[in-house]
């Protein structure tokens, strides 16, 4: 076990500071209004808005209004076309990040500076001490399955990369997190090569080399670490090929790649023997992390939200190895840290930091009212428990009272700030007539859907939907890629099971009285989503970035083409015949 200083992080210390922040949360929200207002009182756009240099939050709120990106964009466009006037923040901005666009199918710029590179290090700093107070780790190294797109450059020259590339290649994050994350077991030329089946396979087999050394597995996403663990079934006797001899396999081609991993790679025919048998006693890949890793004390990542469907594969892989859902926030930056490592991801919730932005919340208690008249939003510490919100976001870098699109729950609150469950992305919605369903909604459809395919013992792989209104009337449209073949009564079911679990008021009563039509479902063929997962990658997205989109808008053209391209099986509901 190691001592509470860990080079140079005092864990005890970090913990301490975080209880003095939220003891008092309201006033440190105030303090952290005024700091941004100070430093960025000179940008174009607040002073449109006839802020006259006032930075306290009843002068914030009456001059400045909601926005989304939409309304940002054209000063957004002007600084990344090299405009070097104060337009968003005082301080030039250098950097921007790129969302995934994986959602909408459109890659936004969102500005990044120095002060959200020191915003992720608190962030990482804090879950860090709670996670290691509860997990002790030792003297090791982690399995990362992290990937770095090639940094780009807007018009103006301003650097443009992902949120991780921007974080990745920032001389701080590297210093700031080599006591958090420890050292990563693969080195850079892996994390920044060129191509990521390349890079995933090299992570695969750097974590094997020192497999006894590995003290976590960490991705940004749980999606990347089951995609990480279901390539391993595919290649492990490739991968056992080469520790035996000592030679990369062909299949990596990169030079920077191979020169890398030329240096680590010596003949180990003992290790080799030892990870096949590891790998053949196992029974269906159950256990499979913790049987390869014997060292390691928890597996680390996004969990929550969109990768609650992936938790089932990733427990089966993880054996009783614990999962550790990582912390809450966005391209736009950070909001809150997991302070409670010890509840599984389906319970995580995130204590928000107030002194990394300004925060309010639209409230949501009654959804149908605020179609006419939306209610004002509350403060941080005017939050109430059991209550949903839509978060709003104020921070250093030039968003000022931002939509951010994120429904979240209070759960609780530690000291005087909210701890916070995600629920789902607000604009994501199923919707024809006066139906009204989430990403949550949809999840929990397939999740029964789902209950009925393991009775067969097929799992859901992966799903995503849309609304099809080309037909009168409109219907919903599931499509579904499984892992076997079931019985055609059984996909019958499913389809009806998908239908009967939407249980929002506004559709269960169009589909009675035929205003919706009956829900669709299309069973895809096998890699399908793995093709929509390439598609992003083309656009720029990087796996660690990558999230399955769960409704495919129209704007979204070429993924519902990929969909509509591989249905294998349709079905059409008849729950409400």
């Amino acid at each position: 076990m190691l001592e509470k200083t860990m080079e140079g992080i005092d864990t005890v210390k970090v913990i301490e500071e975080f209880e003095a922040l939220t003891k008092d949360a309201g006033r440190v929200q105030r303090e952290t209004l005024k700091k941004i207002l100070e430093e960025n009182g000179s940008a174009e756009y607040l002073l449109n808005l006839g802020l006259n240099g006032r930075t306290d939050p009843e002068g914030f709120k009456s001059c400045v209004p909601l926005v989304t990106h939409k309304d940002l964009e054209a000063y957004i466009h002007r600084i990344a076309d090299g405009d070097p006037s104060p337009i968003l923040t005082g301080k030039p901005i250098a950097d921007m990040s790129l969302s995934s666009g994986t959602t909408q199918g459109k890659r936004k710029f969102v500005p990044f500076n120095d002060e959200l590179m020191e915003n992720t290090l608190q962030i990482y700093r804090t879950s860090f001490a709670f996670r290691n107070r509860e997990f002790p780790l030792e003297r090791g190294k982690s399995l990362q399955f992290v990937y770095s797109s090639k940094p780009g450059k807007t018009k103006g020259g301003l650097g443009a990369g992902t949120a991780t590339t921007n974080l990745f290649r920032n001389s701080k994050y590297k210093s700031g997190m080599k006591a958090i994350q420890f050292q990563c077991c693969s080195p850079d030329e892996v994390i920044f090569g060129p191509d990521f089946q390349q890079s995933l396979y090299c992570h695969l087999l750097c974590g094997l080399l020192v497999r006894e050394e590995i003290q976590f597995v960490f991705s940004t996403f749980a999606h990347s670490l089951v995609l990480a663990f279901r390539t391993f079934e595919q290649v492990w006797e490739e991968l056992c090929n080469d520790i035996r001899d000592g030679e990369l396999s062909s299949r990596v081609t990169a030079p920077s790649v191979r020169m890398a991993m030329s240096k680590l790679l010596k003949p180990n025919p003992e290790l080799a023997d030892l990870i096949n048998k590891k790998c053949s006693g196992l029974s269906n890949w159950y256990g499979l992390i913790p049987e390869l890793f014997p060292n390691a004390k928890y597996i680390y990542g996004i969990m929550t939200g969109s990768m609650e469907p992936y938790l089932k594969k990733l427990r089966h892989y993880a054996g009783q190895l614990p999962l550790m859902s990582a912390d809450y926030g966005s391209s736009e930056g950070w909001i809150a840290a997991n302070v409670n490592p010890n509840l599984p991801p389906e319970l995580a919730t995130f204590a928000v930091l107030p002194n990394i932005g300004y925060f309010e919340f639209i409230p949501l208690k009654n959804d149908s009212e605020c179609m006419y008249m939306e209610p004002e939003p509350v403060g941080l510490t005017e939050v109430k428990i059991g209550e949903d919100y839509e978060i709003i976001v104020t921070n250093f870098a030039g968003l000022y009272r931002y939509r951010l699109g994120d429904v979240v729950r209070v759960m609780g609150f530690h000291n005087s700030t909210p701890e916070l469950k995600f629920v789902c992305r607000r604009n994501l919605i199923l919707s024809i007539n006066i139906d009204k369903n989430t990403e949550n909604d949809l999840q929990l459809s397939v999740e029964e859907a789902g209950k009925l395919l393991a009775e067969e013992k097929v799992e859901v792989v992966d799903f995503s939907s849309l609304v099809d209104v080309s037909t009168d009337p409109g219907h919903y449209v599931i499509f579904l890629e499984i892992s076997g073949e079931p019985s055609e009564e059984v996909l019958k079911e499913c389809c009806n099971c998908l239908d009967r679990s939407f249980v929002d008021a506004g559709y269960v009563s169009s589909r009675k009285v035929k205003a919706i039509g009956p829900l669709e479902l299309r069973v895809v063929r096998r890699g399908t989503f793995q093709k929509i997962l390439e598609h992003c990658l083309g656009l720029g997205t990087v796996v660690s970035q990558f999230k399955t989109p769960r409704c495919v808008g129209p704007m979204n053209s070429k993924v519902q083409q990929i969909l509509c391209n591989n249905v294998a099986k349709t079905y059409f509901s008849t729950a409400f015949e």
